[in-house]
């Protein structure tokens, strides 16, 4: 029963890990104006998520990623440098998405790389696990334990 349950929930999450589609934008791109989020909130209206498997992706991969970095205090004239990644990524440090890393480079810039495996998650200023999926995985497995 626990394998059956097991391959429902891996066919209840294919369609998001292997038809992933993110956004792909930094900061240092354009110098300007903060289009990727580093300062104010990331404005999906002005960006076109793309497919990670496809040529538009700068990065292919089947889940994305958003990578922060800011600077400590006074490390520029305006009190804090901040640089926002999104893209589609492959290889995860970890080796699971849905989760955040986090720390500190020698220099004393801090830095949070988040993943996760929807559709357009990496537009959030936090990356979370989609309580939807979850929830529907969960009633499933209680539901087909309760008549066996």
């Amino acid at each position: 029963m626990i394998l059956k349950s097991i391959i429902l929930v891996l066919f209840c999450i294919a369609p998001t890990v292997f038809c992933v589609r993110c956004y792909q934008c930094a900061s240092s791109q354009n110098l300007k104006e903060d289009t990727c989020g580093a300062y104010k909130k990331f404005d999906i209206n002005s960006h076109i998520a793309v497919e990670c498997g496809s040529d538009e992706s700068n990065m292919p991969g089947s889940f994305c990623m958003k990578l922060t970095q800011q600077g400590p205090k006074g490390f520029v004239w305006d009190g804090r440098w901040r640089q926002v990644i999104r893209r589609c990524a492959s290889v995860s440090e970890t080796g699971v998405t849905g989760v955040c890393n986090w720390g500190v480079y020698e220099n004393g810039v801090y830095w949070e790389e988040c993943y996760c495996s929807s559709d357009e998650c990496n537009s959030a200023s936090s990356i979370y696990v989609h309580g939807a999926l979850i929830f529907s995985v969960l009633s499933t497995i209680i539901y087909r334990n309760s008549f066996t």
